[in-house]
């Protein structure tokens, strides 16, 4: 693997731990506005619950994702990526 692979490789991980970082605080924002909301509404129940679990679901699988070490790490990419070229080979 060459520098300018390695490079651009490094650059995609810090762009997806971006993109997490952004998501991250997207969400803590909107569920705090939401929590307000909520209060100042006097609905009887907690409803803000709802979306704070459902959307906090998708930030952990994101967060999963973006900070995987273990089975899906960059090696596990690294084998499917010539996996899928050997395979194309093959059917060529």
């Amino acid at each position: 693997m060459g520098n300018e692979d390695k490079y651009l490789r490094a650059k995609k991980r810090v762009e997806n731990l971006k993109a997490f970082y952004i998501h991250l605080t997207v969400y803590c924002l909107v569920n705090i506005m939401l929590f307000v909301i909520n209060l100042m509404t006097d609905a009887g129940y907690w409803w803000f619950l709802y979306p704070l679990g459902g959307w906090g679901i998708g930030v952990l699988v994101h967060g999963l994702t973006t900070f995987a070490h273990g089975n899906f790490g960059s090696e596990w990419e690294e084998r499917k990526i010539k996996e899928y070229m050997e395979k194309d080979k093959k059917d060529i």
